[in-house]
């Protein structure tokens, strides 16, 4: 499967030299890394102004999709990153994403994912693609999932969308169709209300559970096993064994008051409805976590290989090198290397990378662990998200990366 890599003329750039680019396509897949408002010497622009960053972002992505002969029509997946001290409206951040994409048509699925802070000093939005173009540079045939009950999403964001083998559901949130929360402060009612939600918008779209290869949660927490551990289990009980590939990240606070937990799902299926073989792999003495759950540390379905957030834990669920970021970094590195191997594939198979670390609004949090992360890969490399966060899941862990390969 050939392989293109877009850094279009005069973009932004990171203040050291790193292998990433900023897209990449295979066959019908367009990944698109986090873009921000920096500059091409990787200076912020507009620092602090959501609203200019935002349409600046949305610009560098419109930039990066005409790179491979797309543009935000072929748009199937966005994740929002802002930093708020809660006083953000993140319904008017979703509006202004809206307002950058075409009005008609089944649009892509959403998550937006509020922060302390972005990587560098005055960014305060980062935003994720994934795109989908037909082999012949064609736009492909698409449809949407809105199921009544759900909370109403500015036009085009669709709940969920189905384009060819690939079906994504956005972060589905504890909301009533008047976007009340409901459950407030339980996260074990909003897990379930979540994934009730979940399994709606895949029921639409003819698909199931079983049918999904990775999950990923944004729950409220402080870096305690205790602000997981029961909100994991409700989870669990929606999946049979060999489950999909699992991250989880605690955030200080979601954008309403009382809500816990936002999730969001990618799924295959077959375009003709019938479900699709997939590979599951567990490297013998891998880290676990400390409680029992379905998940696999990698899923392969079809071309595409999924890993669960990769992290320094002995297979006892304790972190090693507490508080190291660099050698957890190195250890985290090491595990996708072996998950990845376990699918016969290597670091020069992966087209994203996504790093959640323990950190601040610091470039230098950002480029010690970005350095490693980046010298595994051979130019051109694959796009990356790096995303700072005040605590991970377990005490002492530094670092979390998922990465999305593909066969060749």
């Amino acid at each position: 499967m050939l392989r293109k890599h877009v850094w279009p003329e005069g973009h932004w750039d990171w203040p050291i030299h790193v292998s990433h680019k900023h897209g990449l396509r295979a066959g019908n897949m367009i990944f698109v890394g986090g873009q921000v408002d920096l500059d091409s010497s990787g200076t912020v622009q507009h620092p602090g102004d959501l609203d200019r960053q935002t349409e600046a972002v949305m610009e560098n992505i419109r930039r990066v999709l005409a790179g491979f002969g797309a543009d935000p029509a072929d748009l199937v997946k966005l994740v929002a990153y802002y930093a708020t001290d809660g006083h953000a409206d993140e319904t008017k951040l979703l509006a202004a994403i809206a307002a950058a994409l075409p009005g008609d048509g089944a649009g892509p699925v959403v998550s937006a994912v509020p922060l302390p802070a972005l990587a560098y000093d005055g960014m305060v939005v980062e935003i994720e693609a994934i795109a989908m173009r037909g082999a012949d540079d064609r736009q492909l045939p698409r449809r949407a999932a809105d199921p009544a009950g759900l909370v109403p999403l500015p036009r085009p964001f669709s709940h969920g969308l189905q384009c060819g083998e690939m079906i994504f559901v956005g972060g589905q949130d504890p909301l009533d169709a008047d976007g009340k929360l409901l459950d407030g402060g339980d996260i074990v009612a909003q897990m379930r209300g979540v994934m009730d939600r979940i399994g709606l918008v895949l029921g639409r779209l003819g698909a199931d559970f079983d049918d999904v290869v990775k999950i990923k949660n944004w729950y409220q927490g402080e870096g305690r096993f205790e602000d997981w551990e029961a909100a994991a289990r409700a989870r669990a009980a929606y999946f049979r064994e060999p489950g999909p590939a699992a991250t989880g990240i605690p955030l200080p606070r979601h954008w309403r008051k009382g809500h816990m937990i936002r999730s969001d799902v990618i799924a295959m299926r077959d375009e003709n409805g019938a479900r699709l073989s997939k590979s599951h792999s567990w490297p013998e003495g891998h880290w676990d976590w400390p409680i029992h759950l379905p998940y696999k540390h990698g899923v392969r379905c079809g071309n595409l290989v999924f890993l669960g957030g990769q992290v320094a834990l002995t297979p006892q669920g304790v972190v090693m090198e507490p508080h190291d970021l660099v050698a957890q970094t190195k250890r985290s590195m090491e595990m996708i290397r072996r998950v990845l191997e376990a699918h016969g594939l290597g670091f020069d198979d992966v087209v994203k990378v996504t790093a959640y670390y323990q950190g601040g609004a610091s470039a230098d949090q950002l480029h010690a662990n970005l350095k490693i992360r980046s010298g595994c890969f051979t130019e051109p490399g694959p796009t990356s998200t790096g995303i700072p966060l005040p605590a991970l899941a377990y005490v002492g862990m530094m670092i979390e990366i998922e990465i999305i390969a593909m066969t060749r």
